[in-house]
């Protein structure tokens, strides 16, 4: 039996991911066997098509998310016919992902569909969107309401900053978004924005401290944005940073921790247990607007995927990008 899977392997030029079939014997090890049927594009899916060491062995099938219907399972937590759900964990790294029709996983990676969602809308959400919501927990854990101030979202357009300003204008909080992108203002300001600043203002180096502008922010990008972020959060304020789609790097100071009392919490959403996913995709189902998550997406197939995945690390990639693998 053979299915449809996008691989990423190793050339004499470099890199390369072609759409091709495969044998269901090499679809990898694990207890409960998916039909897939949707898989997203995120950042990280853009890197690891592009060969940033994010796999860690080649040939590989990409795509850290995939949404579908169990076929087998010798996992007693699961059986066939259930919807089912899987960011993250060891996919595109060290386990094939969810670019193909098929997917034989560990059943512990998996969580069950929450009925709110199809598995087109989950995929929507994806992990980028999964990371937005584990980023609003973080604020609130640390103790930020909306009556403490404004939030900023850097790399607004992006799908974690799409979805994080949905869920944080719809908890209630004055969303600041931070675009490159002037001519996406009134998408943003659909998403919930009340105001909208050039990502120029906070990419390029700061001062160790500057004027108290916000009370909260979701970062993406990471290097000197995050650096300034930090530099001009309010007192007692809270930074949930989960990306480097400017660097790795932290070129900031210690001065909003000691002087400001800021808190900055670091998200990861690959390794995080069970218990937590399931409350963010509880928390997902609930306080998501359905109507502003549709209007994020773009829809594409298998063979669409890495041409998106390269547009997606220049920047060029609005909302989310949802893929049919059936398509």
């Amino acid at each position: 039996m053979t299915f449809k899977a996008l691989v990423t392997a190793k050339t004499a030029e470099g890199v390369s991911t072609t759409l091709t079939d495969r044998e269901l014997a090499d679809i990898g090890e694990g207890d409960v066997t998916v039909a897939v049927e949707y898989s997203t594009v995120n950042y990280k899916d853009g890197l690891a098509l592009s060969g940033g060491r994010i796999m860690q062995s080649m040939p590989m099938i990409g795509g850290i998310d995939l949404a579908g219907t169990v076929e087998a399972s010798d996992n007693p937590a699961f059986k066939a016919g259930d919807k089912v759900i899987l960011n993250g964990w060891g996919l595109s790294q060290t386990h094939n992902g969810g670019y193909a029709q098929k997917a034989r996983v560990p059943g512990d990676w998996l969580i069950p569909l929450p009925r709110k969602f199809s598995t087109r809308e989950a995929m929507a959400v994806g992990t980028a969107g999964y990371t937005a919501m584990l980023c609003v927990m973080a604020l609130e854990h640390n103790g930020l309401t909306p009556a403490r101030g404004d939030v900023l979202v850097t790399g607004a357009n992006g799908g974690v900053g799409s979805i994080a300003i949905s869920l944080l204008s719809q908890l209630g909080y004055r969303v600041i978004a931070s675009t490159g992108r002037a001519a996406e203002t009134d998408y943003l300001k659909s998403l919930g924005a009340a105001e909208i600043i050039d990502r120029a203002t906070l990419s390029a180096p700061g001062k160790p401290i500057a004027g108290e502008k916000w009370a909260g922010a979701v970062d993406s990008v990471g290097s000197h944005t995050l650096a300034n972020v930090l530099a001009q959060t309010k007192y007692r304020g809270v930074v949930a940073a989960c990306g480097l789609a400017q660097g790795l790097d932290l070129p900031g100071s210690v001065a909003p921790f000691i002087l400001r009392n800021v808190t900055l919490a670091g998200i990861d959403s690959v390794n995080t247990p069970r218990e937590v996913r399931l409350e963010a995709w509880a928390r997902l189902a609930r306080d998501l607007d359905p109507g502003k998550l549709k209007s994020t997406v773009t829809e594409i197939g298998l063979a669409d995927v890495p041409g998106v995945a390269a547009k997606i690390l220049k920047g060029e990639v609005r909302g989310r990008t949802v893929v049919n693998v059936n398509a």
